[in-house]
């Protein structure tokens, strides 16, 4: 069964091995004589081992308590670091951070960046997944801060930005003139039922060639030319572009980015990353990236 050292015997050991007294130790250790002996004591019980060489008037180390010292000076040198790192006031702790897969870009990689930069021992874990999912891991307290994407601010938050959604397919690519128009969504994306409607009252027909719940399984089909999409203005992928269809898709409905902040924790990194986020919708990405 594994046991464990007393620390505090084991400094006071090593801080008589290394001034070469017990009073020297003492005084260093701000304890009396008597208690330095008495872990010295302590320690040599619990081990086991003689520790302290007493046959002289000096302090000496038996065999044992040079093998310990090489031991303890890790032990407390490690102990100390722990201490040092753990208690620094520059360590930020951490922020759960929601996002829905469709609007992690442009802007979330340079918040990130921007919370990285300012704040080097704080950690952001982002979350990523469909508004409805958010909300729920929000609710139960499992996410500081989310952002949604919803047609109303629903309870407190605020809303940050207001588009309509844009048709999406790949750059250059055709998939869109085609009739029935093919369509690739998340089954639980928030936006395939408008754009259904948006079709079914434009009198256009359309197929859903691909359902699934991987977000990278639409994007690969979407880029590949074999199907269009959906999002946010100005939040569509890298390797995804807008669709210029001349009016022959319909207009699609508007769309809100919400932002929500835990009402049950004040902290300045939670502070620090939604005055970023705000930032990055307030301005242009390339304009937050120059600051």
């Amino acid at each position: 069964m594994p046991r464990n050292l007393d620390l505090t015997a084991l400094r006071a050991f090593v801080t008589v091995a290394e001034t070469g007294g017990v009073t020297r130790a003492a005084g260093q250790l701000n304890l009396t004589q008597s208690a330095v002996s008495m872990q010295l004591k302590r320690l040599e019980q619990a081990l086991g081992q003689p520790l302290i060489d007493r046959s002289g008037r000096g302090i000496g180390l038996t065999l044992q308590g040079e093998q310990l010292l090489s031991y303890g000076r890790r032990m407390i040198a490690l102990n100390d670091e722990v201490w040092s790192v753990m208690q620094d006031d520059a360590f930020e702790g951490e922020v759960r951070f929601g996002v829905p897969h469709d609007i992690v870009y442009p802007h979330i990689p340079m918040v990130l960046q921007r919370m990285a930069a300012e704040f080097p021992r704080s950690r952001v874990e982002l979350i990523s997944s469909f508004t409805r999912e958010l909300r729920v891991m929000f609710a139960r307290g499992e996410i500081d801060v989310i952002l949604t994407t919803e047609t109303a601010l629903d309870g407190p938050g605020e809303t940050l930005s207001a588009q309509p959604l844009r048709w999406g397919g790949a750059p250059g690519g055709a998939a869109w003139r085609q009739r029935p128009v093919k369509l690739a969504f998340e089954r639980h994306c928030i936006f395939r039922q408008p754009v259904q409607r948006a079709l079914d009252e434009a009198g256009i027909a359309w197929d859903m060639v691909v359902e699934s719940a991987s977000t990278r399984t639409i994007d690969a089909t979407v880029s590949a030319d074999l199907a269009v999409h959906a999002n946010i203005d100005g939040n569509t992928v890298p390797h995804l572009a807008s669709i210029d269809h001349g009016g022959t898709l319909p207009l699609l409905p508007e769309f809100m980015i919400n932002l929500y902040v835990s009402a049950g924790r004040s902290d300045p990194l939670i502070e620090a990353l939604t005055q970023l986020v705000r930032r990055s919708y307030a301005a242009s990405p390339r304009a937050l990236a120059a600051e």
